[in-house]
Order: C-alpha cells, then sequence, then structure tokens
C-alpha cells in the first residue's frame, strides 16, 4: 500500500474477498477487513481501516471483534501508542486450518448433532417413513465419516499434511 492507498491489484483483491465473503455467509466488511490486514506489511488500527475502506467505525470494530473470536487476526501494541493496532495470520496453511475447524465447529458438529436427534427420534416415531428415517441416516453417517477424515487431517502434522494435499495437484499422478 502506498501512502496508506491500496493499489489497483490490492483494492481489487480487497473487493473481490468481500464479495466471496458473503458468498460463504460472511459479513462483507468483515472480509474486507481480513483482507486488508492480510495484504498490510504492518498492523493497523481501525481509524486506518476505516479511512482505507471508507467504512464506519462501528462496523470496524464489529469486524475485528469478528476476526479476533475467529482466531485470525490478532491485536498488537506499538511503543507509544495508545491505539489497538491490528494483523491477520499470514501463513495461508494455517489461516485455512483455523478457518475449517471454525466452520466445523459451528456449521458441521451442530448439523450433526441435529441429525443423530433425528435419527434416533424417526426411528421410534410411527409417522416418519423408512425412506425419511434411512436418508437422514444416511446424511448423518456421511457428516460422521466425513467430520472424522476432517478431525484426522487436523491432527497431521502441517508438513505431512501440505505434502499429501499436494500429491494429487496438477501435473502430478497417484
Amino acid at each position: 500500500m502506498i501512502n496508506g492507498k491500496p493499489t489497483r491489484i490490492e483494492e481489487e483483491f480487497i473487493l473481490h474477498w468481500g464479495q466471496m465473503g458473503v458468498q460463504w455467509g460472511i459479513n462483507r466488511t468483515v472480509a474486507q477487513v481480513h483482507a486488508l490486514l492480510y495484504l498490510s506489511e504492518e498492523a493497523l488500527n481501525a481509524e486506518q481501516i476505516c479511512g482505507i475502506l471508507n467504512v464506519a467505525r462501528s462496523n470496524v470494530s464489529t469486524s475485528l471483534k469478528e476476526l479476533q473470536g475467529w482466531g485470525i487476526v490478532k491485536k498488537v501494541t506499538r511503543m507509544g501508542d495508545k491505539r489497538d493496532h491490528f494483523e491477520s495470520l499470514h501463513d495461508v496453511w494455517e489461516l485455512a486450518r483455523i478457518i475449517l475447524n471454525e466452520r466445523k465447529k459451528r456449521e458441521i458438529d451442530p448439523t450433526r448433532e441435529v441429525l443423530q436427534s433425528l435419527v434416533h427420534a424417526a426411528s421410534e416415531d410411527a409417522e416418519t417413513s423408512e425412506t425419511t428415517t434411512k436418508r437422514l441416516a444416511e446424511m448423518a453417517n456421511f457428516l460422521n465419516v466425513s467430520s472424522t477424515w476432517f478431525e484426522r487431517m487436523n491432527r497431521m502434522p502441517p508438513k505431512a499434511l501440505k505434502a499429501l494435499i499436494k500429491f494429487g495437484g496438477p501435473g502430478k499422478t497417484p
């Protein structure tokens, strides 16, 4: 960023990340604040973020709290400056791991619990068809198997996981 103003490429990334955030169910400003901090070479304070993104201070504060809650942005202090500054994790592999863990915790795990409860209730409910019971059980099983696989991958050392993921990449043969 030159003089606190994003370059054309940086701006394009920030705007696109905001659009993608909306597609992923995340507030546009939250995603844009994250994109800005991810690209920034130094930690920024809330006023700088407001100025660069041209958004309200309250919106930036809310966004920073959410990003800190996800564990992908942290508060840092600077000598002689009373304001809090914020920086994003920059390791894209660690970012992905944290985001996937949070999404699993917030979306997949509650769905698994509901499905397990529904499968149990459906098996005891005479009004629920066999087809419905079977399909709920299949969905619950799929989420359980997928979650187990995810948890195993998540426990792998980062270097081994990167190698595994890259194994099937372009130009590679199993």
